[in-house]
This record gives C-alpha cells, structure tokens and sequence, in this order.
C-alpha cells in the first residue's frame, strides 16, 4: 500500500486539485434539482442523532429530533466554513511567489468553501419552509470567525483538519448506508464529502508546514490554543443543545414529564458532542496526526481537558 507521506508535498497539492476538476459540481444543477425537503423522512441518522436513546419517543418525534438535529448539522458546517475560508485565503499569502501549484489548491478549497456555505443558505431555506417557525441558530458566524482566528495558526489549523475529518467519517460510516434518509438532504452530504475529502489532505499539509515553524514554546502555547478551541466548540454546541431541546418540545404535539424533559436536553447534547467533538477525537487519521507534532505530555493535556466531554 502506498505510503500517502512519502509522496512529495507539491505532488499532493496537484492531486487535490485533479481531484477538484473530476468531482466539480453545482448547487441547483447536481444537489437541489428543484427539490423540497420531505417532512415524512429523517435528515440525520440515527448513529448521529443518537434518537435510539430516548426509548418513550414515538416513530414520529424520533423524525422530528432527526430534522432539528439535521437542520442545526448543515448549519454548523455553514458556521465553521466562514472562519475555515478567512485561514484558506490567508494561507495562500505564503504560496504567492512559491508553490504556484499548492496556491492553486488552496484557492480551489476557498472556492469550495464559499460553495459549501452558499449550499447550506439554501439548505436552511428549504428546513425554514418544511418545518414549524421557532427554530434558532443561537452563534453568529462572525462572531465564531473572530474567536476562532484569534487563535494560533496551528491551532486553527488543527480544529479545521479535526472537523473536516469528521465530516468524512459521518457520512462513510453513517449517511450513505441509511436508506431511511431524505435524498436531498442525502445528496447535499454526498457532494460536501466529495469536496471535504479534498480540504482534509489541504489541512494536514498546511498544518504540518506550520508545524515545522514552530518553537517548543509555541507548539506548547498553541497545544493551550486548541484546547481553548475545543472549549469554545463545546460552548457552542451546549448553547444550540438547549435551543434545539426546547425547539423540539415547543412543537411537540404531547406534553412530557419533567424526566423525560430533562432525557431530551442531555440526549441531544450527547448526540452534538458526539457528532462534533466525539467522532472527530475517536478517528485513527486525526489523532495519528496530532500525535506526530506534539509531545506526549501535551497529547496528555489535550486528553485530559477532552475527558470530561468524552
């Protein structure tokens, strides 16, 4: 088998960018095909939404969860790609008199991004219409974009290559194999992880390339960076848990005891935990990465303030 690090890094940008010309598509023509979404399907699986859990839900509510859960999913990766394409853009200021061919690449991976985030608009607009008004996303994209790049490069560089690594991982493992799934929103996953797969070998490159610049004093400080964004996430995630558990049981056609209540609100951000942090964290790729740069006791103090979210 071959060994993807013994091939040059110039060599791996030019894949990338073959990759992007094969797999190119558009948004009206390849993904939404004047589509709407169907309220009588689920929109994330259950290995993601972790409904399963929640055993006095009816095969209806289950559904719903799905769709909420779904919804916040695409607006998440719309979120993170705001910050995700300010990096990309500034990262390609070091290829401008270098490597025109890793330049390339990475001003392919700005383009997709800007994609990816035009898709997801679309994508909300479709769940605003099939589902019932109160929804909220409660973090502003800029106001994550300013938190996130007021980190270390390392750092960010880290979180990105983390999610982009998830987002392969959810939908292999996942998203293609349900078939209960609604196909639109099935196929705005298949065409993300297309591209995403791409971004994933772009991050490492780029991470490791910022590695090498480093000090031992500020890879440590920049081990701190990533645990504060990791930390950062999770505030995110347990703002949008609430929002969307109380999303769930405004609409709900019954009401629920205060147990059951509380079983909603912990379930779901269980279930984003997972999906966000989790998934991401238990991946051989990312870690085995992550491993590479840093020293034992710093993998032990990223462990350590992981633990409590695990």
């Amino acid at each position: 088998m071959l060994d993807i690090q013994s091939i040059a890094p110039t060599e791996r940008y030019a894949r990338a960018i073959a990759a992007s010309k094969r797999i190119r598509w558009d948004i009206d023509n390849d993904v939404v095909r004047g589509r709407a979404l169907d309220v009588t399907q689920k929109y994330l699986p259950d290995g993601l939404s972790l409904v399963e859990e929640l055993p006095f839900l009816t095969a209806q509510e289950r559904r719903f969860m799905s769709q909420i859960q779904g919804r916040t999913y695409a607006n998440i990766f719309g979120l993170v790609e705001r910050y995700i394409n300010v990096k990309i853009l500034e990262l390609s200021r070091n290829h401008w008199f270098g490597d025109q061919v890793a330049l390339e690449a990475l001003v392919r991976f700005s383009e997709e991004e800007l994609k990816h985030q035009e898709m997801f608009r679309r994508v909300e607009a479709l769940a605003a219409r099939a589902m019932p008004p109160g929804y909220r996303l409660m973090a502003d994209p800029n106001d994550v974009a300013r938190f996130v790049l007021g980190k270390s490069t390392w750092a960010v560089l880290g979180l990105t290559s983390h999610i982009e690594i998830f987002t392969q991982v959810h939908y292999k493992k996942s998203i293609e194999s349900d078939p209960n799934l609604s196909p639109l929103w099935k196929d705005v996953f298949f065409r993300h992880w297309q591209e995403e797969s791409q971004h994933a070998i772009l991050d490492e490159l780029e991470w490791r390339r910022e590695d090498a610049k480093l000090t031992a004093a500020e890879r440590d400080a920049a081990v701190d960076d990533l645990i504060a964004l990791v930390a950062g996430v999770d505030g995110i995630l347990r703002s949008q848990a609430q929002a969307d558990a109380q999303y769930f049981l405004g609409a709900a056609e019954r009401p629920f005891s205060f147990e059951e209540r509380g079983a909603i609100e912990a379930n779901v951000l269980k279930a984003y935990r997972w999906q966000y942090i989790v998934s991401g964290v238990q991946d051989g790729r990312f870690v085995g990465v992550l491993a590479s740069l840093v020293t034992q006791p710093q993998l032990e103090r990223i462990s350590a303030a992981l633990a409590p979210l695990m």
